[in-house]
């Protein structure tokens, strides 16, 4: 049996080695990372939007459609090839909150699972990211819808 120094040592060394390999993060490196990131990825978008009215000559519903779409395109294409990850890696939050970043996250766990079939692979894992993203997001616009509802049916709003 061990003894209490023995156990205390061998705590102490796990801690240290737990000091070792946790990564250290600068909060402000990383926040200016996610700026210059998402600030890229909303020019880019930007620019789609202002080429698609101004020389296609579409409305701003039907550009800004556009733009959604290519935006998703290109982070699909992105991720099929790998270099998106690398993105989110090095842009964090920058590069997951925008549109591009949800597209990223039903697409990965697609090619990921892709070798255990259409069914089993593609179908089952598809939405393992996003899935509570849609779920907490669809559940919570219809409360509101339902809080709306109720506050104009008893004059509130």
């Amino acid at each position: 049996m061990e003894s209490q120094q023995e156990k205390k040592k061998k705590q102490e060394e796990y801690e240290k080695y737990v000091k070792e390999i946790t990564p250290t993060h600068n909060l402000g490196l990383q926040m200016l990372k996610a700026f210059i990131t998402g600030g890229i990825i909303c020019t880019i978008g930007q620019v789609i939007l202002n080429t698609a009215t101004n020389y296609f000559a579409l409305d701003k519903q039907t550009a800004a459609s556009w733009c959604s779409l290519i935006l998703i395109l290109a982070s699909v294409i992105l991720t099929g090839f790998n270099i998106y990850p690398g993105i989110v890696k090095w842009g964090g939050a920058g590069a997951l909150v925008p549109i591009t970043g949800f597209a990223n996250s039903v697409c990965a766990p697609a090619i990921e699972f892709k070798k255990e079939g259409q069914v089993f692979g593609i179908g089952c894992k598809i939405f393992t990211i996003a899935g509570p993203v849609i779920l907490y997001g669809v559940f919570t616009s219809w409360l509101l819808g339902l809080l709306y509802w109720l506050g104009k049916t008893f004059g509130i709003v």
